[in-house]
């Protein structure tokens, strides 16, 4: 599916854990020109056991407001929005997914937590669920690196790629594109193959320098160990089968163990590269 030309990046901001998401994802409302829309769920049952029934609705209001605040100051012509909306944050995001161009969330607490996350949290079913591309947002900034981009030769790794070199372009960092191999896959195959797909999109971001590594090795240890050095890591949200509700062992591991932010590419129609004179589908998200 395209985004409509006034879909918003979509924030979940449930607490002031999630002000770091804020200011990420109104990085990516401006480089993209596309307005900015916070959002926080109204609980009426923890409000009736609260000291006043005021409290937190006031919290709520005064969530929005700081985090509109911090938005402006990272650009100030940022359109921003906010809303509070009674209800539970996850189905509300996944439906409210449909209609937007990014979701950014924070990541429940995943990176460097040295603890077992459950598959139900949060991020990780916003991965697996949602209806447009995922940012998920670690509290640590990353580090000024490269744009890392997992590639595995499938239709939806090719849109990642897509995704991946407009993202180095709006950040002016070089990209990464990053194919890891079974033992037994042909090197020289697949590296032609990942020179090839990358070598069509470079034709059209010249600005972007690119580097393809072929590295062998268990896909998602390669990756989270290569995003240590990464400003931002994209996957597509699983590459053979990208149905809903689908998340892929390498996005998986991504989300749970890469300390770098990670955004997981779906929602979006398939535009495969084939041919000598094939082009991305310039349709889809940029």
């Amino acid at each position: 599916m395209a985004a409509p030309a006034d879909a918003a990046v979509l924030v979940g901001l449930g607490s002031d854990h999630d002000l770091p998401v804020v200011e990420q994802a109104a990085q990516e409302a401006a480089g993209h020109g596309r307005p900015l829309h916070l959002l926080h769920t109204f609980d009426w049952q923890a409000a009736f056991a609260a000291d006043t029934v005021a409290a937190p609705r006031d919290h709520a209001e005064d969530l929005i407001t700081r985090g509109a605040q911090l938005a402006h100051g990272i650009e100030p012509e940022l359109t921003v929005r906010g809303e509070i909306v009674e209800g539970g944050m996850l189905p509300i995001l996944i439906r409210r997914s449909e209609a937007a161009f990014l979701l950014a969330v924070g990541d429940s607490g995943m990176s460097g937590s040295g603890r077992c996350i459950p598959s139900d949290t949060s991020a990780v079913q916003l991965a697996a669920r949602a209806g447009c591309p995922l940012l998920v947002v670690r509290q640590q900034p990353p580090p000024p690196g490269p744009v890392l981009v997992g590639v595995d030769g499938s239709p939806s790794s090719t849109l990642a790629l897509e995704w991946a070199f407009e993202c180095a372009a709006r950040r002016c960092a070089r990209l990464v594109a990053l194919r890891v191999l079974e033992p037994d896959q042909d090197t020289d195959t697949d590296t032609e193959q990942l020179a090839e797909v990358v070598a069509r999109f470079s034709a059209r971001r010249t600005d972007v320098p690119a580097e393809c590594r072929v590295i062998r090795g268990d896909p998602g240890q390669v990756l989270v160990d290569v995003s240590r050095s990464a400003q931002v890591v994209l996957v597509a949200a699983r590459g053979g089968e990208p149905g809903r509700g689908m998340l892929g062992a390498v996005a998986q591991s991504m989300l749970y163990h890469s300390p770098a932010p990670v955004i997981v590419v779906r929602g979006l129609a398939e535009a495969p590269l084939t041919g000598p004179d094939a082009r991305p589908n310039r349709d889809q998200r940029p």
